[in-house]
């Protein structure tokens, strides 16, 4: 998130408001007086985290509550792997509090920049095939109601909320503290190779199936596909992590810093783009190492970049990814950014984009300073003819009419949304547009 004077905008300077007033609450009981005091001057009331949303989801335009003053560890139990954290906690935060519990969170997505419950509240997920996005990590939530009141929800109170609740887009009240189920600390032995984009998607089925995670990035105008796979051991399996000094290239110099140079040199000279692409999968992309599960599984971005990405039937993945390599073709873009391919379990969260079915996601990005209108759009309609479903963060045209009939309990959400929030104290454009006004 960055201030600019009184506006707010989001990291990928797809949104920005200027809220009416703007708090800065320590504990849940900030949060309840705070929003008591939103009702009774008739305005609306959000909260952000990092700004990591590509959508407007988190645009506050009436009272807007920073909770970058609500983080860190409420309680934790080694025993039972659950650990509570107040909601502003930022992921990149979290192993080093799990550490001393010999715990760390069962996956992650790829950018930990995020605080949990607004990861949880959007859909963020990693990938690997028998492994949910973050809400499904969720067995518990303290929630602020539009009335002030502190919901407890658990499977011992109100648990018939906890699915609704733990991916509930900031629309059902506004969480203070979230309880996860993790996992003995685990490490990982990675393993990043380039391999031909038509063999993988050949055997796309098979590497998914034989690794715990995998995903692959293509390079539009290449034929390689950068593949990344990945074993979980115990956390005694000795590491060989990547050298300081490799990493730094790999990471910081080629992906962010010089990869910079060139999106910005491709606004004003395309051309350049299909080659540096095939540069680049020449100079990345093949290594092995074995480190922490955070460590491998997260990575550091800083070039900033418009994302879509739409959850697909596992089995369509393929056929949409072809689609959309035939798209850019046929139409000439040079498309600056590659495309990510993930897998993820199905869970039983009412708004999840994996809800009842294992899933593939494919995303797309755009340099944050080229419009990325005319490609996204047209991308989208792949992906809607083969079945998908938007990721709430990330950019989509869709509205409460078009997802009502992707999500089987799209109702049973809006008539909770109906009676938590009947006034719409917690609401703004994008929610009115994905759930209806």
């Amino acid at each position: 998130m960055t201030r600019i004077g009184g506006t707010w905008q989001n990291w990928g300077r797809s949104v920005k408001v200027t809220p009416s007033r703007v708090e800065r609450p320590r504990t849940p009981e900030g949060v309840q007086r705070a929003v008591v005091a939103a009702a009774a001057h008739g305005l609306s009331i959000k909260a952000v985290g990092a700004g990591h949303s590509f959508t407007g989801i988190a645009v506050a335009p009436g009272v807007l509550l920073e909770l970058d003053d609500m983080q860190g560890l409420v309680s934790a139990d080694a025993a039972s792997g659950r650990v509570t954290l107040l909601a502003g906690t930022r992921l990149h935060r979290i192993p080093a509090l799990l550490a001393p519990f010999g715990l760390a969170m069962e996956n992650l997505g790829d950018i930990d920049r995020q605080s949990v419950s607004g990861a949880i509240s959007t859909g963020t997920h990693g990938t690997g095939a028998r492994f949910g996005g973050l809400a499904a990590q969720v067995v518990g939530v303290s929630l602020v109601t539009a009335a002030g009141e502190l919901l407890r929800i658990d499977e011992h109170r109100n648990a018939e909320l906890l699915p609704a609740v733990a991916l509930g887009l900031g629309a059902l009240g506004i969480i203070v503290e979230v309880t996860l189920q993790c996992v003995p600390a685990f490490v990982l032995d990675a393993v990043d190779e380039p391999v031909p984009l038509d063999e993988v998607l050949d055997t796309v089925s098979e590497r998914v199936a034989a690794s715990d995670h995998f995903e692959f990035y293509w390079f539009p105008h290449t034929d390689v596909a950068l593949t990344k796979r990945q074993t979980r051991l115990p956390e005694s399996t000795r590491r060989r992590p990547l050298p300081p000094v490799g990493r730094w290239i790999d990471e910081t110099l080629l992906s962010n810093g010089v990869y910079r140079a060139v999106c910005a040199a491709g606004q004003f000279a395309p051309a350049v783009t299909p080659p540096f692409n095939r540069l680049a999968v020449t100079l990345t992309g093949d290594r092995r190492y074995t480190d922490l599960s955070h460590r491998v599984l997260t990575q550091s971005r800083t070039v900033r970049f418009r994302e879509m990405e739409y959850a697909l039937p596992a089995e369509n993945t393929v056929a949409a990814f072809r689609a959309v390599r035939a798209l850019i073709d046929e139409r000439g873009w040079r498309i600056e950014f590659p495309i990510e391919v993930r897998f993820a379990a199905e869970d039983d969260r009412w708004l999840s984009t994996a809800y009842g079915r294992a899933s593939g996601y494919i995303a797309v990005h755009r340099y944050w300073r080229v419009d990325p209108t005319e490609y996204f759009e047209a991308v989208e309609q792949i992906m809607l003819d083969h079945g998908g479903r938007p990721h709430w963060g990330k950019l989509h045209t869709l509205t409460a009419d078009g997802l009502r009939e992707r999500y089987p309990r799209f109702d049973d959400f809006t008539a909770l949304r109906d009676r938590l929030d009947p006034d719409r104290r917690f609401t703004n454009r994008y929610l009115d547009r994905v759930l209806g006004a």
